[in-house]
């Protein structure tokens, strides 16, 4: 706290009758107030009260009958002065429910119950997160208003948040993300009287606008941001300052309050089922491979995993594509299969279908040299799209995106769009609104031109552009999320006269992506970006090294690609490790049992596309090490895949009409 500000709050307690002795005090301790404990019935009364236990953390269900039952008067915690500190923060862990739009529910409130009078709230709708408190001047009162938009919090997932707090500046971090700050008009006052006035947990005194979820945390922090008491932290979501005892473990009988824990825990046994809404929140147990998975968003995930090991990979098939590879797409259809797309560099690629073991030939689709798919859903509609880099027979450049027909059950052409050389198609979701970013290589001679995001119209149904961005040789889009932050990383490859270039990382910011961090990079062809545990890495393949000064040497393939680890506090990615590769153009992350790994697609030393690429393993200090050289002949793209048999790497080929599929064998 500055001085002067110091001086200001010294001047206005001592003005408070009854407030202080000669000694200034705060109105309230400066350790965490445990808001849930202060508001827990001292006696049990409280029946309604449960704790609900969910993803393995336990969390408070508040009473629906009587929004007044959890609630209690502001002196108990400011019983030297009636004032709100004028520095504070608040630490909240909850799992939201899913709200309609339009609709709020509030997490905490200070009412001044004679006037009926919000002094301070703290809300949250579909899409922001509202921070509320009461202004007064000589002129009135009126309440103001702080928004963060869109905090990610309705994914039926534990999320902790942190809101700072200090004078006109207010902070909120999110799962120990980045903090997302706002300077604010009008400051929080820094002497908020609240006399007469009470605490209403998950409330504004009525029964509107109740939450309606689960809390595990609510912690006031007099005069202190709690982020870094809180961060970095090894569980982000569940980052504990102070939870009730009762939280802390089952409540034994000698314990006054009775919260009934419960479990509804459903079992399925046999081959894998799909993970559909019917089955959200259901558990599958794979029997032949000890694996307990559970149903959350469309997707099993493992809970308990058999603690398998990779023994060593064998072929399991030699799949003939009739031309050079440049792509894989592995997907599935709800009902229908497992499938792979492959991009040829002939007229036409093909798609393939997972049947009785191995993949067989199910579709042909016409493309012009193809360099890559992607597959996406909006909705219930199934699409993949196709990166065409060569122009058709009228000489017109474009790329397609096609559409699952449950009726013909295959593709269908859907959309096409103006491209420029494209390399590549990544396809996302931000505040529920679906992209698609393509990455324009080059028009012409000229590799420094802008690559696409285009934005789903709902109303047209189709694919519109939204926002460029300037690229060089762009060969490559990554999209991922850390805690309520979107990013996309695009991979450089050429400026035109050197691969010695920058690849920028965008986030997502007010309705468009903005530069967040650059990466020097030597021909950049691909990012990855992998968790282990609770930390995020970011992978870049260079390809090579050149410019037209030194012109190429054999030795200019045979260079390190790059391992970032983000730093949460720094804000930015940070080298963590250098892999030496040889024309590396892709990686793919992988796990099997609790053992993490990298495999990169070593295309070519200088002399020979013969080249092994490698296998490496997560081995904690020691980072990535080298544990497997698989043979592989121009290789150009892996992809890691799962089926009710065993786990499986398929890797295609750029310089031969072959791909091959790998067999993970495990003890």
């Amino acid at each position: 706290m500055s001085a002067p500000r110091m001086l200001r709050v010294l001047l206005l307690l001592l003005a408070t009758p009854g407030c202080c002795t000669q000694r200034w005090e705060p109105c309230s301790d400066l350790r965490p107030l445990d808001l849930l404990a202060e508001a827990l019935p001292p006696d049990g009364t409280g029946g309604a009260v449960r704790t609900v236990q969910v993803h393995g953390a336990s969390g408070l269900q508040l009473p629906a009958a009587s929004a007044r039952a959890w609630s209690f008067p502001a002196s108990r915690l400011f019983f030297r002065c009636g004032l709100f500190p004028a520095e504070f923060s608040i630490v909240v862990t909850l799992k939201a429910p899913s709200l309609p739009p339009k609709k709020n529910e509030y997490l905490l409130t200070v009412v001044a119950e004679e006037r009926d009078a919000l002094l301070l709230g703290l809300r949250y709708s579909s899409t922001q997160l509202h921070f509320l408190f009461l202004s007064e001047d000589a002129a009135g009162a009126w309440q103001t208003r702080v928004s963060f938009r869109s905090p990610g919090l309705m994914d039926s997932q534990w999320h902790t948040l942190v809101l700072a707090v200090s004078e006109g500046s207010f902070s909120l971090v999110v799962d120990c993300g980045l903090p997302v700050d706002i300077m604010a008009d009008v400051p929080f006052p820094a002497a908020l009287s609240v006399r007469g006035a009470r605490f209403f947990i998950g409330s504004r005194r009525r029964t509107k606008g109740l939450f309606t979820g689960l809390v595990r945390q609510l912690v006031l922090l007099p005069g202190s941001d709690a982020t870094p008491r809180l961060c970095p932290s090894r569980n982000a979501q569940l980052a504990e300052l102070s939870i009730p005892q009762v939280l802390q473990g089952k409540p034994d009988d000698k314990e006054v309050l009775k919260c009934p824990h419960e479990a509804d825990m459903k079992v399925t046994l046999g081959s894998r089922p799909l993970c559909t809404k019917a089955q959200e929140a259901k558990f599958w147990f794979n029997a032949a491979r000890k694996e307990l998975h559970l149903c959350v968003g469309g997707q099993w995930v493992s809970v308990l995993a058999g603690r398998a090991k990779l023994d060593y990979l064998e072929e399991h098939q030699r799949l003939p594509t009739g031309s050079e590879t440049l792509g894989l797409e592995v997907f599935g259809i709800p009902g229908v299969g497992l499938f792979v797309a492959a991009a040829h560099r002939k007229a036409t690629s093909a798609i393939y279908k997972w049947t009785d073991g191995k993949f067989v030939s199910y579709q042909s689709i016409r493309t012009h040299q193809a360099q890559s798919w992607r597959h996406f859903t909006i909705g219930r509609k199934i699409f993949l799209a196709v990166a065409n880099f060569g122009p058709d027979e009228k000489g017109q450049e474009f790329s397609v995106i096609y559409k699952w027909s449950h009726r013909k059950l295959k593709f269908t052409p859907y959309q096409r769009i103006a491209t420029h050389s494209a390399r590549d198609w990544e396809a996302f979701e931000v505040d529920g609104e679906h992209f698609l970013a393509v990455a324009n290589h080059r028009e012409g001679d000229n590799h420094n031109i802008n690559s696409v995001i285009y934005k789903w119209s709902p109303r047209a149904r189709l694919f519109e552009a939204n926002q460029t961005i300037a690229t060089s040789g762009a060969y490559d889009w990554e999209f991922f999320r850390v805690g309520p932050y979107s990013f996309l990383v695009v991979a450089n490859t050429f400026n035109g006269t050197s691969t010695r270039v920058h690849s920028h990382l965008y986030i997502w910011l007010l309705g468009s992506f903005r530069l967040f961090q650059s990466f020097l990079t030597f021909g950049a062809a691909d990012w990855e970006v992998f968790r282990i545990r609770d930390r995020v890495f970011l992978a870049v393949a260079n390809s090579h090294s050149y410019d037209v000064e030194t012109q190429l040497r054999n030795d200019s393939y045979t260079i390190n690609s790059v391992i970032y680890e983000l730093n949460v506090t720094a804000q930015a990615f940070v080298k963590f490790q250098d892999v030496p590769t040889c024309s590396a153009l892709d990686w793919e992350f992988f796990s099997v049992g609790e053992d993490h790994f990298l495999v990169v697609a070593n295309s070519f030393d200088g002399d020979s596309f013969s080249v092994n690429s490698i296998v490496y393993r997560w081995q904690g200090y020691e980072g990535f090490v080298a544990v497997h050289s698989l043979p592989t002949f121009g290789c150009r793209d892996w992809e890691a895949f799962d089926t009710t048999a065993g786990s499986y790497l398929i890797y295609s080929s750029a310089k031969e009409p072959l791909s091959r599929v790998l067999r993970l064998r495990t003890s």
